[in-house]
């Protein structure tokens, strides 16, 4: 799979939502401050609970943006032999109390923000985490063909790398 291929995917689903917050941050904004929705006693909040949305709406469309130039910023990094931010991972993941089986395979990409971010590239789900996810933790520094016991939800899991790029 191509780590190019994957950033780019992310990239485009980050400016997608950029854009719709963007939109909906205009249409909030118009609704607070229009005529109609003017308080016309103590009570009426209308206005007051626009202007809130517009607000919170305008945070996300600064957090997206931040979101789409740091992951612009990975596109020229070298690839490392550790998992770190920046990494596409495949890893394979018990879940019985045998090693590794039965398992599944989960590709995932470390992004600086944006956790929870899908993308799918050639049929497959690439679920970005961060370093501050309870998983994201626990992979950085694990290497291609290291094995290692996952605490995921109060749970032992036992998962190998089997792909850092």
């Amino acid at each position: 799979m191509d780590k190019a291929v994957v950033l780019e995917k992310i990239i485009t689903s980050l400016q997608f939502e950029l854009e719709t917050y963007i939109r909906a941050a205009k249409f909030s904004h118009a609704e607070a401050t229009a005529e109609e929705n003017r308080a016309e006693n103590k009570y009426d909040t209308r206005g007051l609970e626009a202007s809130y949305l517009a607000a919170g709406q305008a945070n996300k469309v600064v957090e997206l943006e931040a979101a789409i130039t740091s992951f612009n910023d990975l596109i020229n990094q070298p690839t490392h032999d550790a998992i770190e931010v920046g990494s596409l991972i495949e890893l394979e993941q018990g879940e019985g109390p045998g090693w590794l089986a039965p398992y599944r395979t989960e590709f995932y990409f470390i992004g600086p923000i944006a956790g929870g971010t899908e993308v799918e590239v050639e049929g497959t789900e690439i679920l970005v985490i961060t370093p501050e996810s309870p998983l994201g933790s626990q992979l950085i520094g694990l290497e291609a063909g290291q094995k290692s016991t996952l605490n995921l939800a109060g749970r032992k899991q036992k998962c190998q790398v089997k792909l850092v790029c």
